[in-house]
């Protein structure tokens, strides 16, 4: 295959969690999996009549992570101050990292684990997202091993995100309906599962985002319009002020987990490490009395 190597450029990213209770998240992040805050920004979006009081379109979004995103997968947590809890469905199975630092903090803070084979601990994101953490060193320089998502037929999947996205198959286990793909040997792993049914997005529903180069990005529409697969956002320029301009493209797999894919040389510029990142969280969650609000106007903060 001529185009192989161009693939060995494609990256894993990050993943999308909505979260409903922002401190208790923070506190998982970093004092249970030990992450940083690798950025932090506040948005007023949204609703500009503020039809629910102040809070009305009011989020944040907080990057989480081992270590920058140009070589560790990490966590995107997006809050809506509006919004209490989300429905989780079957789609989002958890993420599986090597780190016995995180399992000993679990211990220490009285965090539930389960210990679901030797040595493996699943454990769970306020919000119910499952974390898988093997009690072991971590050797690679990224401990995120893999994101694994739920679908209702393997073979499907395996063709769309090989075959369409160009990963290389590492592992298919027939029997246990399973398959393990990715782009790089020392990169965060996609690992498939069927579900024995249709997929279930729920509101809580994620996305995973990918970068590659940036001249890749009109070919990878192209050959979705080919293949007449869903292209949720075509291919857009997104303009962060004071900071490159990045080009975008959403895909939907066959069973409609979100995709996004980011040129990658100006999003290695977007995803600088911010220093400020752990005080900017931290005074947003100071200054976040929404709780308050909708207690002292007897109302309840939404469920999505």
């Amino acid at each position: 295959e001529t185009s192989r190597p161009a693939m060995a450029a494609r990256r894993a990213l990050h993943f999308v969690f909505k979260v409903g209770d922002r401190a208790r998240t923070a506190r998982f992040y970093r004092e249970l999996l030990g992450m940083s805050v690798l950025r932090h920004e506040e948005f007023e979006e949204g609703c500009k009549a503020s039809c629910n009081g102040p809070y009305d379109g009011k989020w944040s979004k907080t990057m989480v992570g081992y270590g920058p995103e140009d070589n560790h997968f990490v966590a995107e947590l997006t809050y809506n101050y509006g919004i209490g809890e989300y429905r989780l469905g079957n789609d989002f199975l958890g993420i599986t990292l090597v780190s016995s630092q995180a399992v000993s903090n679990a211990k220490k803070m009285g965090w539930p684990l389960k210990e679901v084979t030797t040595g493996v601990f699943e454990t769970e994101a306020p919000g119910g997202y499952k974390f898988y953490l093997e009690d072991k060193e971590k050797l690679k320089q990224d401990p995120v091993l893999k994101v694994t998502l739920g679908v209702s037929n393997l073979q499907k999947s395996v063709n769309y995100w090989s075959g369409l996205l160009g990963m290389k198959i590492y592992e298919k286990d027939e029997e246990k309906q399973r398959a393990l793909l990715g782009y790089a040997d020392n990169q965060c792993k996609l690992e498939l599962k069927a579900v024995g049914g249709a997929v279930d997005h729920g509101t809580a529903f994620g996305r995973i985002a990918f970068s590659c180069a940036k001249e890749e990005l009109p070919s990878i529409e192209a050959l979705m319009k080919k293949e007449n697969q869903k292209i949720l956002t075509p291919l857009v320029s997104l303009d962060t002020p004071g900071k490159a301009t990045v080009q975008v493209i959403i895909l939907a797999d066959p069973d409609g987990h979100e995709i996004c894919f980011v040129g990658d040389e100006a999003f290695r510029d977007l995803s600088k490490v911010d220093p400020n990142g752990d005080k900017l969280l931290d005074d947003a969650m100071v200054a976040d009395n929404s709780d308050k609000w909708f207690a002292a106007h007897k109302m309840k903060k939404v469920s999505a």
